[in-house]
């Protein structure tokens, strides 16, 4: 054994109650409740306790029996000296009743105090505490020294036991206060990574079908600002406010498409794009054996393209743009290439919030993917990797 093993104590969930069913507890009342008052019984009826002597018995055992409740109590707390004045207590008061021959109380409180010595102190201490009860026991019992020694070598291994079972209980016990600790945490854990979940949907639906009507409106404010006949301009205003309406209908449907993926209802991803591709006159290429995609990995593809989309209109508009969605062994790619833009690119790159492809980027790299943007030799580049 190590140091450490000698000089720790029990651990306080061993010496507690805690995790002792109800009924284990009453069993355990009752019978120490049984053991006092039969050793009260044989000792006020005994013959050699008359009168004050009575008095001073029944008087010793009120004391043994507060001293017992005192030793549980500073053992709980880990008090090494009070338990071991109370213990010494405990001995004192056993001696007391060998010398007024009442054997009976003396050898079950000796027997007693070793086997609790053993469950509650630490070793260091409790070796020597309950050699010294059994070592009483077996110089003041006068049955047959075989006997003797067979109960003392019982009684030792018997409180060793106990022991060994207290600390199992107090290791189970904390084992199980782990497990609900660890239980709290993970499901704290999925409820924050929910939250968050939602969170992102939210803010990309909103922040795309947003930022593209931004791109409209900022459009029509510049239209109306430097027009000198807004009658001749009528058509492009109203063009404007069109598309802006567009993008109010659309980000209310990528709303109820949010709603349906975290719920687990969701369209497949080809689809999606082949509607967005074409409203937005964009080209679509898929390449490899197409598949379903998980929920988190569709919704970063479908984010992404929608993203990139409303860039291009904002800095880049007219520009021809292409889409490529491949799937390969482990992953899907997407790639949105625009070849750059034939209107007011300038003007219309001031309106947005420019978080969108931060935000993407994060949620590529949560899913364990990455995304890359970047100028390519003619336009802009969007590349997006997640496993799949």
């Amino acid at each position: 054994m190590t140091l450490n093993v000698w000089t720790s104590w029990p651990l306080r969930e061993s010496l507690s109650r805690e995790g002792i069913s109800i009924a284990r507890l009453w069993i355990g009342r009752s019978v120490r409740l049984l053991a006092v008052a039969a050793l009260t019984w044989s000792t006020v009826t005994g013959p050699h306790f008359r009168g004050w002597a009575l008095v001073a018995a029944v008087a010793g055992l009120a004391v043994t029996v507060l001293a017992f409740r005192g030793f549980f109590h500073v053992t709980l707390q880990r008090r090494l000296w009070p338990s071991i004045a109370l213990f010494a207590v405990l001995e004192a008061a056993a001696l007391g009743f060998q010398h007024a021959e009442a054997r009976t109380p003396a050898i079950v409180l000796w027997c007693a105090c070793a086997i609790i010595a053993m469950e509650r102190l630490p070793l260091s201490a409790a070796v020597p505490c309950a050699a010294s009860a059994l070592g009483a026991y077996a110089v003041m019992n006068t049955d047959n020294w075989l006997t003797t020694i067979t109960t003392t070598a019982g009684l030792a291994l018997a409180g060793y036991v106990v022991r060994l079972d207290a600390e199992a209980r107090g290791n189970a016990q904390r084992l199980l206060a782990q497990e609900r600790a660890a239980r709290k945490a993970e499901a704290e854990s999925a409820a924050l990574a929910e939250r968050g979940r939602i969170a992102r949907e939210i803010h990309d639906v909103l922040a795309h079908s947003l930022s593209a009507q931004l791109v409209h409106l900022e459009a029509a404010r510049l239209l109306i600002q430097r027009s000198t006949d807004l009658e001749a301009d009528r058509e492009q205003l109203m063009e404007r406010v069109v598309a802006c309406r567009g993008m109010a209908r659309e980000g209310l449907d990528g709303t109820r498409e949010a709603l349906s993926a975290l719920r687990g209802e969701m369209i497949p991803v080809e689809d999606f794009l082949r509607r967005l591709t074409a409203a937005e006159g964009a080209r679509l290429d898929v390449t490899g054996e197409a598949r379903p995609l998980p929920a988190e990995a569709g919704l970063a593809v479908r984010r992404v393209v929608q993203e990139a989309l409303t860039n291009v209109r904002k800095h880049a508009r007219g520009a021809r743009v292409n889409v490529l969605l491949e799937y390969t062994a482990d992953d899907v790619r997407l790639e949105v290439r625009d070849f750059g833009g034939r209107g007011q690119a300038a003007e219309l790159a001031k309106s947005g919030s420019g978080y969108g492809l931060l935000g993407m980027r994060e949620r590529a790299e949560l899913l364990g993917g990455t995304l890359e943007s970047g100028p390519a030799e003619e336009g802009f580049v969007v590349r997006l990797r997640v496993p799949a």
